[in-house]
């Protein structure tokens, strides 16, 4: 299982937010190119990086910046926020990174998606899906998980079909930054009805046990973030447990 240290970007700093609510952000520290550099010291070699002013906004709005510090840190890179046209898929890609994650444009107008896996390839783009597990079937959120798609995750997969998507990350909105467990139920459900889907688990690791529990339902990577800034445990260690 391929672990992902994260870096949430908000006006160039490297923060996290807690269930999604800009409201709720914690501040760590405003170099996130020694962050993303420690990573890579660490031995990490992917790094997962989030434009929350691109995603709060519903337009690129630090994708320059995302550029420079994949050119500079050395690791591959995947990145999203504001992601909503090709040319955004285009230039951030064409900026070194190595795998866009679209979000709201999946679920909205999966037909342009399709068309975008089928231009720069299903290992290019990871289809960000991030639910809310209230009802009978979890819900997709979107732009900035502020706004509920009325998708369910199992139908907004199916509308991507045809591209032939091959990374898909899930978030449990709830459990994101609230170091409460992964959820794991879910990921089961996912592994069991879409075998066939590099599957990203994201929202709620605490530990390097989640971690292992992850790993043994079947999940190709682990988004690791808060736990790593409040010091639960070491970059080296998890990189180690996947």
């Amino acid at each position: 299982m391929l672990i992902y240290p994260a870096v949430d970007l908000r006006g160039g700093v490297c923060v996290r937010l807690l269930q999604g609510r800009f409201d709720a952000v914690t501040a760590y520290d405003d170099d996130p190119r020694a962050r993303l550099e420690s990573f890579a010291a660490a031995g990490a070699s992917w790094a997962h990086v989030v434009d929350l002013d691109g995603a709060e906004a519903g337009a690129a709005r630090q994708h320059a910046l995302i550029g420079h510090l994949a050119r500079a840190t050395g690791l591959k890179v995947q990145a999203g926020g504001g992601v909503r046209s090709r040319d955004d898929v285009a230039a951030l890609l064409d900026a070194g990174l190595s795998r866009v994650v679209v979000g709201s444009a999946a679920v909205r107008r999966p037909d342009e998606v399709v068309g975008w896996l089928g231009e720069f390839g299903a290992d290019r783009i990871a289809l960000a899906l991030d639910v809310r597990v209230d009802g009978p079937e979890p819900e997709v959120a979107a732009h900035g998980w502020t706004e509920a798609s009325g998708v369910s995750l199992w139908a907004a997969l199916d509308a991507l079909d045809a591209g032939g998507p091959k990374h898909l990350l899930v978030t449990d909105v709830a459990r994101d930054g609230a170091l409460a467990g992964p959820n794991l139920p879910l990921v089961r459900e996912i592994r069991a009805r879409r075998p066939e889907l590099s599957l990203q688990a994201s929202g709620g690791v605490r530990s390097l046990a989640d971690l292992a529990d992850l790993r043994a339902l079947g999940a190709t990577g682990a988004i690791v973030g808060k736990a790593l800034y409040e010091g639960l445990f070491r970059l080296e260690d998890a990189l180690r447990a996947g």
